[in-house]
């Protein structure tokens, strides 16, 4: 497996983990061409290398200047993108490649150059994040230059093996070749090109005028298309929702209290979408109390989970139903009646049946070694997150744990997930659309050697998935489900709501389709 910061991917740092496609904008007045259209992003993306496209964020960035084989579509089904049509089988899908599409630097995109992508996040020296996400470990991946096709294969038959691809940036041109110029530069397909990075400030992109090969044939040249794109850094939301307001920034994803402020305003463009859920997992290692399943189940038992999705999501949250952002290849509730019920009696009668004796000062304690939780969470996700900690550590410490709140900034987050390993729950929001892309963070090898950054041992859970992924989509759908409630049971991972977000607009709209920023679909109007 593959050491990867595993935050990003699963959502924890998404800038729209929005699930279901929609439109944000405002419809005053017509399309205004050309211009500047100006969105802020909430941490700087790092690396801008696709294979090592950690951060939600990052992917953001990078949908401007790349594109993928295939597209989501608003309804699930799979649109043609790079590739104009595709073969299934179970254990491989071939591509079939347009012929018209070229690079930034002017070179034509080839099928060798997919192949390369592929086999180099596939390739264990690498050490790409993605790998056994959204590439299947194993998978290979064979170019025919002359009949203009690529052929991705796996060992064993692949459910999702067509669905994980839209998530696969494709480098060509000279990022083929020389990887070290992805590092902070792009070299990509894509409708816009990077032209000015300045880290934690923003990043500047230019349209590309030749470029016809968008999602349903979209092009650059739509009245209204602008000619320039900046994704302005900026963290606190407070300031976001300011420059929104003043003109500063033509949109915005807003997760915390400036939302009420934003949506009561006339003339500003507004979309609600879900957002993945908030949640959160303990750290299984060997030297850690959750260790003991009998200790994630009592904590678990002590929280009031309906309380604290009301304080986490700030009243905007619906039930957590899966893990899968929408629109889901399987449908069905694997949250209700698979999670520990709040039952704080039962709580402190289970800790005490596991060893875990209340001291004079009121932490328990066994084999002399106090119950001491290090509370790792984000600090990009709002004010509810934090009240959501704080609510967490207040349950925990009445339990009779010794509880230390650790708020970090994005990369911070990711570097002690995978890494450093310094924390002992982690509240970490999710955001993925295949339930086949949470199993290296679900099972197998622990980090900093992989990506089980909970260093979770679920034997349930890992028979269901090794069933389900030789299974097509729906088929392998019963065993998916069951997997995602074994994890519940368990209380390896412990749902508390699904998050919304307001996408909001000022003198421009836009598409997010599937969770991800439709960068074609953007346009400028003129203040009505």
């Amino acid at each position: 497996m593959r050491n990867t910061a595993a935050a990003a991917v699963l959502g924890a740092l998404s800038l729209f983990a929005a699930a279901c496609g929609g439109t944000a904008g405002t419809e005053s007045g017509g399309s205004a061409g050309g211009g500047t259209f100006t969105f802020a992003i909430n941490s700087d993306p790092g690396v801008l290398d696709p294979a090592m496209g950690v951060l939600s964020v990052t992917n953001t960035v990078l949908s401007f200047a790349y594109d993928t084989l295939v597209y989501n579509g608003p309804d699930g089904k799979v649109l043609p993108g790079l590739a104009e049509k595709w073969d299934v089988k179970p254990d491989s899908v071939t591509f079939t490649l347009r012929k018209d599409v070229t690079c930034s630097d002017g070179s034509r995109l080839t099928p060798a150059d997919v192949a390369a992508n592929v086999n180099h996040i596939a390739d264990p020296a690498t050490k790409s994040s993605v790998y056994g996400v959204f590439i299947p470990i194993g998978m290979k991946a064979v170019a025919d230059d002359a009949a203009g096709t690529v052929t991705l294969s796996t060992p064993k038959p692949f459910g999702f093996i067509l669905e994980s691809t839209p998530q696969v940036f494709i480098v060509c041109g000279k990022g083929v070749k020389d990887r070290s110029v992805l590092a902070h530069a792009t070299s990509g397909s894509g409708p816009y090109k990077l032209t000015e990075a300045v880290p934690s400030d923003h990043y500047t992109f230019e349209v590309r005028e030749d470029y016809t090969w968008g999602p349903g044939g979209a092009t650059t040249k739509e009245s209204g298309q602008p000619a320039k794109i900046v994704l302005k850094v900026v963290p606190n939301e407070q300031t976001a929702a300011n420059l929104l307001i003043s003109g500063g920034l033509n949109g915005a994803v807003v997760y915390g209290a400036d939302r009420a402020r934003l949506e009561a305003l006339p003339g500003m463009g507004k979309m609600v979408l879900p957002a993945g859920n908030g949640q959160f997992l303990y750290h299984q290692g060997d030297d850690r109390p959750a260790k003991d399943p009998a200790v994630r189940k009592a904590l678990t038992q002590a929280v009031d989970l309906k309380e604290l999705a009301g304080i986490a999501s700030g009243g905007t949250g619906r039930p957590a139903t899966g893990l899968v952002l929408d629109p889901r290849p399987c449908q069905g509730d694997t949250v209700t009646g698979h999670v520990p019920a709040f039952d704080a009696a039962g709580a402190a009668a289970a800790l005490d049946a596991a060893g875990w004796k209340a001291g004079p000062d009121g932490v328990r304690a066994k084999d002399g070694k106090k119950l001491t939780l290090r509370l790792l969470y984000g600090t990009t996700r709002g004010a509810g997150v934090q009240a959501a900690v704080e609510y967490l550590a207040a349950a925990w410490k009445k339990a009779g744990a010794d509880v230390t709140l650790n708020g970090v900034i994005d990369t911070k987050l990711s570097e002690s997930l995978n890494v450093t390993q310094d924390y002992d729950v982690v509240w970490l929001p999710i955001g993925v659309t295949l339930p086949s892309q949470l199993v290296g963070f679900m099972s197998g090898p622990a980090a900093p050697k992989g990506g089980n950054f909970a260093h979770i041992a679920n034997a349930r859970y890992e028979k269901l998935v090794s069933e389900a992924v030789l299974k097509p989509g729906a088929e392998g759908c019963k065993l998916w489900l069951e997997s995602e409630s074994a994890l519940f049971e368990n209380a390896d991972l412990v749902p508390v709501v699904e998050n919304t977000v307001l996408v909001a607009t000022k003198n421009a709209k836009f598409e997010l389709v599937a969770g991800q920023f439709s960068p074609t679909s953007i346009r400028m109007t003129e203040a009505g």
